[in-house]
């Protein structure tokens, strides 16, 4: 008990955290960009395991096999086999790590809403450095602890997204510059791509691949400790419970007494739970909050969403699971005993085109502030939920919120679709500098979609359903996204390497992204209807009231004046 209060007692105020936000959110990119996705830069990654021996025991002479030479900076001359077999093994510990890294999303925010970031941000860091030394030791014998892979992969797929889901509860502290974070921090995430093909240009430099492991883990000890000196132990606020800019005048208080701090923050912000049920003021809001949680998993649209986001999910996570492999159909164009002059060039292109690949994952930090501005598009024109139908009179006009988020989302959705199914299209034509553009277009599929999702439910469901549906929606898609490994087997196995047929079907189901906008049109014509028929039916009224004052006569109550009642 002693030991847990002493350890509270250096976590910082809300406070302190306050003052240290703008550190907090330059750490947070940098320590997503450097450790939380990146798995989703697989193909480097694979391109190094099977340099360094991993599974390489699976192949045998017979198997028509590919010979790689280790990195040169070993000092030895010992050649590594490569074969499907292999591949087969690594691909699935790819599966498994990007597995964890989708599914464990909904205990996360389960966890996150009782115990606050802190601790998850804590065991997530650990986790990955852990993984970070688990690839370090078992380089030195891969032929005997090639299995430490998986439980490598796993650790550092819960650890990224323990980093990722945590930082997205920073944006809370900037006030109307929250939504600017907040891309920030799904940009990095995206971008963590890039990092696995930063590594392979270092180990091509003739570093270790054991020593670039243990540094690594060094900086996940960084993580660590800038979260237990820097993360505050409860997390958060929302702005509707505690007024940031209030916090402001408390940076003359003295810093010797940080009690004083607390009770002075207290008393400027009030109770937190009783001022956050006074913003519930309006019926409608109340009403939201009642709403049953089932209700809510059951409704067309969130599962329309699922469809869409599971097929998305899959189709991206095939594209990177397989990306070497279709690159070299692509160069060998599927011959079943290539010359070595071949099998090198094959080597050398599928190498630097999945560096390029990594390199354009950066384009999410770029793109991701593009769907946002969708995603906001008009919104300062909407009128505020709390205005008065007076004002609303007086202003003339103003657009519905709740109709104006479901219309920039269902354009967010058809944008990104159009742009999933231009991704498509372009894995079908065997053309290698066309991968260019395939590049391009699912980097920016990817930073788009989670967005899109994000914004929809913040826009139809209630506030205290977001994270949970979230969560749900993320781990339904990691289930489906498991798909992509027996996907995989059938193309490196029954298909001979031809990804074609796999990329064909792949896109008729992506057609299947067009149901949920679909279904979001003919929402919009509903709440347009009902916004119709309210604003017709308070014409009306006003109408009468103006013709009773214009015949001197005053709408009361048993002698009193309406107002007054």
């Amino acid at each position: 008990m002693t030991l847990h209060v002493k350890r509270a007692a250096m976590a910082p105020s809300l406070v302190q955290a306050y003052r240290r936000r703008w550190w907090m959110a330059v750490t947070a990119v940098l320590e997503n960009l450097l450790c939380s996705a990146v798995l989703l830069g697989w193909g480097s990654l694979l391109i190094m395991l099977k340099r360094e021996g991993f599974y390489s025991h699976l192949c045998t002479d017979n198997d028509s096999v590919i010979v790689h030479l280790g990195n040169a900076s070993a000092g030895d001359a010992e050649e590594w086999l490569t074969c499907v077999d292999q591949e087969e093994m690594l691909n699935l510990g790819f599966t498994i790590g990007s597995f964890l890294l989708s599914a464990t999303t909904l205990p996360l925010g389960i966890l996150m809403d009782r115990y606050g970031p802190r601790p998850i941000r804590l065991v997530g860091s650990s986790c990955f450095g852990l993984s970070c030394i688990i690839m370090a030791v078992s380089t030195y014998d891969p032929d005997k602890l090639s299995g430490l892979i998986f439980l490598a992969l796993s650790l550092n797929g819960f650890g990224g997204i323990c980093l990722t889901f945590t930082s997205l509860t920073l944006p809370n502290m900037f006030g109307a510059l929250s939504s600017t974070i907040m891309s920030l921090m799904i940009g990095s995430y995206a971008s963590s791509a890039v990092t696995f093909p930063g590594v392979k240009l270092i180990y091509n430099a003739h570093v270790t691949f054991h020593v670039i492991m243990w540094v690594w883990a060094g900086l996940a000890g960084f993580v660590f400790f800038n979260c237990f000196f820097n993360w505050p132990i409860n997390g958060f606020p929302t702005p509707d419970e505690v007024d940031y800019s209030k916090i402001l005048t408390t940076k003359e208080l003295p810093q010797s007494d940080t009690k004083a701090d607390e009770q002075k923050l207290q008393e400027k912000n009030g109770d937190v739970h009783y001022n956050s049920s006074e913003k519930l003021a309006t019926s409608s809001e109340s009403t939201a909050k009642n709403v049953p949680f089932r209700r809510s998993v059951f409704s067309a649209i969130f599962l329309w969403s699922l469809v869409t986001m599971g097929m998305s999910q899959l189709r991206i996570i095939f594209f990177m699971g397989a990306m070497n492999k279709m690159l070299e159909y692509m160069v060998t164009h599927g011959e079943e005993h290539p010359s070595e002059e071949l099998i090198s060039v094959t080597e050398q292109k599928v190498s630097s085109y999945s560096s390029i690949f990594g390199t354009m994952q950066l384009l999410c930090l770029i793109t991701c502030p593009l769907i946002g501005y969708i995603m906001d598009w008009k919104m300062k024109d909407c009128a505020d939920e709390k205005e008065t139908s007076e004002m609303s009179q007086s202003c003339g006009p103003r657009r519905d919120r709740t109709i104006q988020k479901i219309t920039n989302a269902m354009r967010a959705f058809i944008f990104t679709n159009v742009l999933l199914v231009l991704f498509g299209v372009c894995c079908l034509i065997d053309n290698l500098p066309l991968q260019f553009l395939t590049f391009i277009l699912h980097t920016m599929v990817r930073g788009f979609i989670h967005s899109c999702c994000g914004g929809l439910y913040a826009a139809v469901y209630p506030s205290n359903h977001f994270g949970t549906l979230t969560g749900l929606q993320s781990m339904i898609s990691a289930v489906v996204a498991l798909l992509q490994q027996p996907l995989f087997i059938a193309m490196v196995g029954s298909l001979n390497g031809n990804p074609y047929w796999i990329n064909l079907g792949l896109l008729i189901l992506s057609l299947f992204g067009f149901l949920l906008p679909g279904y979001l049109f003919y929402h919009r014509r509903h709440l347009l209807k009902e916004k119709e028929a309210r604003d017709k039916q308070l014409s009306q009224e006003m109408q009468a009231l103006n013709h009773a004052v214009a015949n001197g006569h005053k709408p009361h109550s048993n002698g009193f004046a309406a107002v007054d009642a």
